[in-house]
């Protein structure tokens, strides 16, 4: 039987990450003992103290356990915790040693959507892939450059650490670690029970780009707000050197730096998020919307398109267009 912790930190916390986990890996125990098979995990609450209010005061957990008591599990659960990631960190501190030793002694570690942060803080992800809410993407890059960020995965599995992309993705990797542990039909019992969509790897259909413009390099968000109002035109790199007075390099080298993409991917981002919304809400064509966000090669564009969304333009359309539905 595998021991599971899930942990119950002081702050906003995803109290659904914390409810869902226990009540689904519950339900893996019922089903063993429907197919007279042994229960498979011993599922408890780890906290820091014996009531645990949230922040917002609507709710207090009541840990099985305070984390000093637990001198051995097998699998770590640390859900999403809310608000500033560094004060989330201080406050929940007496976790992290815990977590680390647990880690070298066997456990495994799970994190849920922005529960990265505070499992980044472990140190446990350094030169490991993580995934995160992609909303959070850029924030998480700053703090924790050694991490290897993939914003667009609904999950990650490197050397027994486990991370789930944003909100109820949680649920997706929930279903791969079941698989894992107790079978490929025992996934899909659950699977249909809750009514989670099965091997589902990729947040990339529900990312919106918003613009990384949370940096203090004023001459690149000149060169962001220049690319968002004239996407449709050809933009050249020399281009907006020359607009701003800068080197190449030196662009190149500044604008990855404050936005994690380079000068080409921003622009690609731009134009097919453009694209994303008219195939959203308007009535015109795949081809008409591709030239209107400066694209003229239907290859070339479904290309970018998908490994942008994960979609194709027409499967794009087809799940968020509520007219082409219909």
């Amino acid at each position: 039987m595998k021991h599971v912790s899930i942990l119950v930190p002081h702050g906003h916390t995803s109290l659904s990450n914390i409810e869902g986990t226990h009540q689904i890996l519950s339900e893996v125990n019922k089903q063993m003992a429907a197919m007279d098979r042994s229960p498979l995990f011993q599922i408890q609450l780890v906290g820091l103290e014996k009531a645990t209010t949230q922040t917002n005061g609507l709710f207090t957990v009541n840990p099985d356990v305070l984390v000093g008591a637990v001198a051995k599990t097998d699998l770590i659960i640390i859900p999403a915790i809310h608000g500033n990631p560094q004060v989330a960190v201080e406050n929940n501190k007496a976790f992290l040693p815990w977590i680390v030793s647990q880690y070298r002694g066997g456990a495994e570690v799970a994190s849920f959507c922005i529960g990265a942060f505070f499992l980044a803080a472990t140190g446990l992800l350094h030169g490991k892939q993580c995934a995160t809410h992609w909303v959070a993407a850029n924030e998480f890059r700053q703090m924790f450059p050694e991490v290897n960020l993939v914003d667009h995965k609904i999950m990650t599995e490197e050397d027994g650490i486990y991370t789930s992309g944003g909100a109820y993705s949680y649920l997706n990797l929930l279903i791969y670690l079941i698989e894992k542990f107790a079978g490929r039909d025992v996934a899909i019992l659950i699977s249909k029970a809750f009514m989670i969509d099965i091997d589902r790897l990729s947040q990339s259909p529900f990312i919106i780009f918003q613009g990384q413009k949370e940096h203090e390099d004023e001459q690149i968000k000149k060169a962001q707000d220049f690319i968002e109002h004239n996407f449709q035109e050809r933009i050249t790199v020399d281009q907006l050197a020359d607009m701003l007075a800068l080197g190449r390099r030196s662009l190149e080298r500044r604008f990855k730096k404050a936005t994690s993409n380079t000068v080409s991917e921003y622009i690609q981002r731009v134009k097919v998020e453009a694209a994303k919304k008219n195939l959203e809400s308007g009535r015109k064509n795949i081809n008409e919307v591709m030239y209107e966000v400066g694209y003229s090669d239907v290859k070339a564009f479904r290309t970018v398109f998908r490994k942008t969304t994960g979609l194709s333009p027409l499967e794009y359309r087809n799940k968020y267009n509520k007219m082409s539905a219909v």
